[in-house]
């Protein structure tokens, strides 16, 4: 016993010693940690405090016997989801929109990243930055309006424009093929130049003695940026990317619900749309919580999966 003493008071000593140290580093940069407090806290109330209450979707909850006095149906919301008779559709619709999202709008910040990177004259450039950064702070019901005033079939610019090329008017926002192009489109248009902040920030981290070498070689601006800016920029690309799928089902309540109505809803409807249909104006609190647990895991599952062929095929992962 008294031999395992020392040995005691060894570990006892350094995990103070170790505790210290932690204390004596947080209170070097208390600034920083100061500055994250009001970003801790909002993760803290609005992200992480809700996820206990993800136990109503193994419940029959009742708004007024609270969790606790509500009966527990373990997985009937879930068998009842995918034995709905639009669920399906709703969740195809989901997927497609979230596919198509993700192929077009993902890399359109990094192309008008790359072109703005190329604009040498430094006023044409920080005012086309302006223009396209804008955008992103309309809200989506004033993205709506416009998209409506610009592609009504009778008063419409786009439909104009088709009428003068001697086409027939189409009616975008009332027809169902239509809507994924509305959305998809409205989304690049609103939110691809303020993504385009981070890769700018990328490409000024790169070193200018790497172009300069480049042209001594020969390399044209092509060659450059196929050789030193893609894979300058691949590390801030996969993060973005992996950060991206993450949210593959999450498309976004109001980006879809300001554009639909009943003649585009078969095509437009997202889980988004119909937990806000079900849930808040229906009451039916513990079947839309089991929708919004199986987006989580689903997102979750994604995440898992990218970061791990990230890391194996680019070294680059989220941890």
């Amino acid at each position: 016993m008294a031999a395992n003493m020392p040995a005691a008071q060894s570990v006892d000593t350094n995990v103070s010693s170790e505790k210290r140290s932690l204390l004596r580093f947080m209170w070097k940069y208390k600034a920083l940690y100061f500055l994250s407090l009001p970003g801790i806290i909002y993760f803290i109330i609005f992200k992480y405090v809700p996820l206990f209450g993800s136990i109503i979707a193994f419940q029959d909850y009742n708004i007024f016997n609270g969790i606790a006095g509500s009966k527990w149906v373990g997985l009937e919301h879930f068998r009842r989801m995918f034995a709905h008779y639009d669920f399906l559709n709703i969740l195809k619709n989901t997927l497609l929109i979230g596919l198509y999202d993700l192929v077009l709008a993902f890399p359109a910040p990094i192309v008008l990243a790359l072109l703005l990177n190329e604009l040498r004259l430094v006023l044409y450039k920080r005012v086309l930055q302006t223009v396209v950064y804008m955008p992103h702070f309309l809200s989506w019901v004033i993205i709506g309006g416009i998209a409506v005033g610009v592609l009504s079939p009778s008063t419409g610019v786009v439909n104009q424009l088709i009428s003068a090329l001697g086409f027939d008017p189409v009616y975008f926002l009332g027809e169902e093929s239509w809507i994924r192009t509305v959305l998809i489109g409205s989304g690049i248009w609103r939110d691809s130049g303020y993504g385009t902040i981070i890769y700018l920030a990328a490409l000024a981290g790169i070193n200018p003695d790497l172009y300069e070498a480049a042209e001594v070689d020969g390399a044209n601006r092509w060659r450059q940026t196929i050789s030193i800016t893609i894979p300058a920029l691949l590390p801030t690309i996969m993060i973005l990317f992996l950060l991206h799928i993450g949210k593959f089902l999450d498309f976004g309540f109001e980006r879809v619900f300001v554009f639909l109505n009943p003649l585009n809803k078969t095509n437009g409807e997202i889980l988004d749309t119909y937990i806000y249909t079900v849930g808040l104006l229906g009451q039916q609190f513990s079947y839309t919580t089991a929708i919004g647990l199986f987006k989580s895991v689903v997102g979750l599952m994604l995440v898992v999966i990218g970061n791990y062929l990230s890391k194996k095929t680019t070294g680059e992962s989220l941890y």
